[in-house]
């Protein structure tokens, strides 16, 4: 499982969705988090089509510091707050905030709640879930992060994984079989290999 903090006292309170809609403009919360979300697929297209990440470190760090501040004051947007898309869209963000692994920390134990409310999908926190375990070096659960470029691209490490695709399932995600081909389609003929956290390769999801 991701590693936990030491204190609860640490972790931004999970607000309930009618708490929070008398205190932003919705409207304008879900517009900036589609604005963004588009923001960062066209830094990350512009990657897989030229090898070369332009300003995708800038757009990461602006993006990451903006939800920062809308948790802070909001609580995890979910569903209620912003609709489907916003949500979709807020998870974005925050699985490629990779240069604060603390932050994307805080966000997954707030999103667990989150899909425990039926606020979020389930697939938000399975992904950001293996997001967490990999950046702490952890093997991951549901099997959606890879690594490497061209023929080299792998899967990270996964937990049990005789028992992938009942936890993929579970999150309703599709086959690990199925994943593989799409990631391999989508991925294998580019020759991405970006720097990530410690001059790691930053690690690969679908979205």
């Amino acid at each position: 499982m991701p590693p936990c903090r030491s204190s609860r006292s640490e972790i931004t309170t999970y607000r309930e969705p009618e708490d929070t809609v008398a205190s932003c403009d919705v409207p304008d919360l879900a517009a900036d988090l589609r604005r963004r979300a588009e923001a960062d697929r066209r830094a990350r297209n512009e990657l897989l089509r030229t090898g070369r990440p332009g300003d995708l470190f800038e757009v990461d760090a602006e993006n990451t510091m903006w939800l920062k501040a809308i948790v802070a004051e909001h609580g995890w947007p979910g569903v209620a707050l912003v609709g489907e898309q916003g949500a979709d869209d807020a998870w974005l963000l925050v699985q490629h905030a990779d240069r604060d692994p603390e932050f994307q920390l805080e966000a997954l134990e707030l999103l667990q709640i989150a899909v425990d409310a039926h606020d979020a999908p389930a697939r938000h926190l399975a992904c950001l879930t293996d997001r967490v375990l990999v950046a702490f070096d952890q093997p991951q659960l549901y099997g959606t992060q890879y690594t490497g470029e061209g023929a080299g691209m792998h899967l990270l490490p996964v937990h049990d994984p005789e028992r992938l695709d009942e936890r993929r399932a579970s999150a309703g995600l599709e086959t690990a079989a199925s994943y593989d081909r799409r990631m391999r389609a989508k991925y294998q003929g580019s020759s991405l290999r970006t720097e990530g956290r410690d001059g790691a390769d930053r690690h690969m999801t679908s979205r």
